[in-house]
């Protein structure tokens, strides 16, 4: 865990105690700040007294005695209205922050010059955030992993010279550390998503941009408009960049063409790697993911020789493009995490004969966007809310079958890819689609067709993909 000690002596309200939540609040206790918890649910607020955290319902709270208000980062801020929290903290000026800022206090306070990479983006972060890390363990280095990833910042070890937090961060944490200070920060990318949240696109791309505006160094990929005025801002700013194509050659920076990623200084061009067979880094998007890591990794200084030998070993990310297995000539890839389209196109353009599982709760503009990947598609099997929509997009396009369920996808997707004739059908779950119609999360749905794929396998010779 990492002690606030630099709220000493303060008051914080604290409000959200699921798993960050729960870390900050005791964080904040054992760095003696003065803590009240509360939570809607009732449940939480009990794990929190058990753990000898300090509850209390925040409506009766004065304000006026608190410094500052401690938000989960499932809890709006802004839109689509403010949590009530919020409003009481802004009526009495208090300020507004979450875990992430805390971090970024105490590691000001205690040890300013350890090591911290911060990335974001709409699509690539955890892949990219994993790699980053597995390249630094490589190099020999005590990698704190943690934020949006899964893991609580705060129950990672302090801050250190001699250890390397890595934090991936979403917008809604961004939104909440107004002093997001990395070494590192690297953005990817900017697509249009959570404006549920952040109402206009414009505003989400303000915040994320947050986190390389206060970053040592800036890593950022130019292949969208957003992300390419941002990096010309920073430029603006005085703050050093790596730009990062996938599109184009770049004049500094790394850009990545047909797998094979390059270094260029003053518009020389030097190829850094091969990533052909690599299969957990397979695809534009994961050269893209690639050139990210071995920019922030070089920019503190991992050798190129082990950076390589990182690249090869790195085994992914459960549920992005993984490689489940294959049966006979069969890849099997759990892609349950593309829960959009423009996250299913990433798996569409990696693969040339696709049996493609898709469906659940449909985003707005369902699949159209994909059009150009459907002659790559062999056969379509639809599951969930959304099947009735995609078959009507993929209509006179791709041969489809309403598969219902998973469990009738895989069957079917199985038994007709080992019957084409192609040296390496893939059976692809990439849904384009949100999982709460048929499961809680997409990793469920991922760890569903995963089971599947292993009871095929039970009854055949398997290969499982490392």
């Amino acid at each position: 865990m990492t002690p606030i000690t630099s709220f000493a002596g303060k008051s914080v309200a604290v409000f959200g105690l699921g798993g960050s939540g729960l870390v900050t609040a005791e964080a904040l206790v054992t760095g003696g700040a003065t803590v009240v918890a509360w939570d809607d649910n009732p449940d939480s607020v009990a794990k929190a007294n058990a753990a000898g955290i300090p509850t209390g319902d925040l409506k009766a709270l004065d304000f006026a005695g608190v410094d500052a208000l401690v938000l989960s980062p499932g809890v709006p801020l802004t839109h689509p209205v403010p949590h009530w929290t919020v409003e009481l903290a802004r009526a009495a000026s208090v300020e507004i922050i979450g875990d992430i800022e805390l971090f970024c206090r105490e590691r000001r306070a205690i040890a300013p010059d350890a090591p911290f990479i911060a990335i974001t983006g709409t699509n690539g972060k955890s892949t990219t955030t994993a790699l980053i890390a597995h390249l630094f363990r490589t190099d020999g280095w005590d990698v704190q992993l943690g934020g949006n990833i899964g893991t609580a910042i705060l129950s990672l070890d302090p801050p250190d010279s001699g250890r390397i937090q890595i934090v991936e961060c979403s917008s809604f944490q961004i939104d909440l550390a107004p002093t997001i200070d990395p070494t590192v920060g690297v953005l990817l990318n900017l697509t249009e998503d959570h404006l549920d949240r952040h109402d206009t696109m414009a505003r989400y791309a303000a915040i994320k941009a947050r986190l390389v505006n206060g970053a040592g160094t800036a890593v950022v990929g130019i292949d969208d408009e957003w992300c390419a005025t941002i990096a010309s801002d920073l430029d603006q700013r005085g703050t050093p960049v790596e730009r990062i194509s996938v599109r184009r050659p770049v004049a500094n920076g790394y850009y990545a063409d047909r797998g094979h990623v390059f270094e260029v200084e003053d518009a020389t061009a030097r190829e850094v790697v091969d990533l052909k067979g690599i299969g957990s880094l397979r695809g534009r998007h994961n050269a893209q993911n690639a050139a990210a890591a071995i920019a922030a990794a070089r920019i503190i200084g991992i050798s190129e020789p082990v950076i390589l030998e990182g690249l090869k070993s790195f085994p992914g990310l459960a549920h992005r493009m993984e490689e489940v297995a294959r049966i006979g000539k069969v890849l099997f890839v759990n892609d349950s995490k593309a829960t959009n389209a423009d996250a299913a196109e990433k798996a569409l353009s990696s693969f040339d004969r696709i049996y493609w599982i898709a469906g659940g709760k449909a985003k707005t503009g369902g699949i159209t966007s994909l059009e150009p990947y459907f002659p790559k598609i062999a056969r379509a099997y639809l599951i969930g809310a959304a099947a009735e929509e995609f078959a009507a997009t993929l209509a006179g396009k791709v041969d489809t079958v309403m598969a219902g369920t998973m469990d009738a996808a895989v069957a079917a997707a199985a038994r007709d890819a080992a019957a084409d004739g192609a040296s390496e059908p893939v059976v692809l779950l990439s849904p384009a689609c949100a999982s709460y119609d048929q499961y809680r999360n997409f990793e469920i749905r991922g760890d569903h067709f995963r089971g599947l794929v292993q009871a095929l396998a039970s009854a055949e010779p398997v290969v499982e993909v490392k």
